[in-house]
């Protein structure tokens, strides 16, 4: 089979790029697993806060604001929170400046969060305009648009090998070969491996795992209408969901590429941090997971064509921000992928490409 774009990985990334390249010509998307978002796509945090992140992350998140606004029901209400000890102001002053937040009384947040701890809280800040994301609906819209467009979608389709073959790309899957002008490496994490494979020097990306663990309603709360809660320091974090919470240390432990699990003892530090802001103690959990956020050396997204090999195409690096800037980074893709002027600034287009790695 020939094709114009082949696209490695069907996560959020790769997906949305699908999207947006179909008009150009035609693709195919190889995913390695049964079923599209199987691996940090769907253990996703799901939250839109466009503050949240480097610079020229932001700028993608913001840029991303008003496509996911005009998705009928990819956005509801939700609205963040921070708290901190009385020996942590200094890391929550920079934090709330950081993410746009203002301070509130300890009787202001206790009224929308009932456990907060009067103890152990002493600063609060919070922001409305965050909102939860919802993951599925905005994926399989995406593919549902590629789909229209032509675009086939192969799942359990790993890639074995990648050779240069004439002008473009000889890539062996476990579906079928394809011959492609050009590779959308949207691979997560193992967007290095297939760099490696295809003979592109690799970018140095960190897979890094975070948990979660799922815990019923503290007190048994109706936390429908609490906010996300962060530490400052982002040392843990929880977040209503379907009538329970999830609750994370928010750790950054580098991992080999591999379906990630929760570790033991990680979590049950970040759940202690979690527990001595609140009054209600945790006494069972109903799941636990994990998922590997996939950082670039200078933890920004990398979009654009290689250096080297103009025909290999990066799409990576989204880290933890992947559902909220990926309006935007599919966007940018099939502007560069056009030759029209991209919709972001040319300092942002600049950040973002791989040509800041030499």
């Amino acid at each position: 089979m020939d094709v114009d774009f082949l696209i490695v990985g069907g996560g959020i990334a790769g997906v949305s790029a699908a999207a947006a390249l179909v008009p150009l010509g035609s693709v195919v998307l190889v995913e390695q697993e049964a079923v599209l978002g199987h691996h940090a796509s769907s253990r996703s945090a799901a939250l839109y806060e466009p503050h949240y992140g480097a610079p020229a992350v932001v700028g993608l998140s913001l840029a991303s604001g008003d496509a996911l606004r005009a998705l009928p029901g990819v956005l509801s209400p939700r609205g963040v929170m921070m708290v901190a000890r009385a020996d942590q102001g200094d890391v929550f002053r920079h934090d709330a400046a950081k993410m746009a937040l203002h301070t509130v009384s300890f009787a202001a947040a206790q009224a929308v969060v009932p456990i907060l701890n009067p103890e152990t809280v002493a600063h609060v800040a919070v922001a409305d305009d965050a909102q939860d994301i919802d993951t599925d609906l905005l994926l399989q819209g995406y593919a549902k648009a590629a789909r229209a467009g032509g675009a086939q979608i192969w799942t359990g389709a790993a890639v074995t090998a990648i050779a240069r073959d004439g002008a473009g790309w000889q890539v062996m899957t476990a579906k079928g070969d394809i011959r492609a002008r050009v590779i959308v490496n949207a691979a997560g994490p193992w967007v290095d491996a297939v760099a490696r494979m295809a003979g592109v020097r690799p970018l140095g990306f960190t897979p890094m795992r975070r948990s979660m663990a799922r815990l019923p309603a503290p007190g048994g709360h109706d936390v429908s209408g609490w906010p996300m809660i962060f530490g400052a320091g982002e040392t843990w974090y929880a977040k209503p969901d379907a009538g329970a919470l999830i609750v994370s240390p928010a750790e950054e432990d580098p991992m080999a590429p591999h379906d990630a699990f929760a570790d033991d003892m990680v979590l049950a530090e970040g759940l202690a941090r979690y527990e001595e802001m609140v009054t209600e103690p945790v006494t069972r959990l109903l799941s636990n997971w994990a998922g590997l956020r996939t950082f670039s050396p200078d933890r920004v997204l990398v979009i654009g064509r290689d250096m080297r090999e103009p025909s290999f195409v990066w799409l990576a690096g989204q880290g933890g921000y992947g559902f909220q800037s990926a309006p935007a980074a599919a966007a940018l893709l099939g502007d560069l992928m056009a030759g029209r002027d991209p919709a972001v600034p040319r300092d942002l287009v600049a950040a973002l490409s791989p040509a800041r790695f030499g």
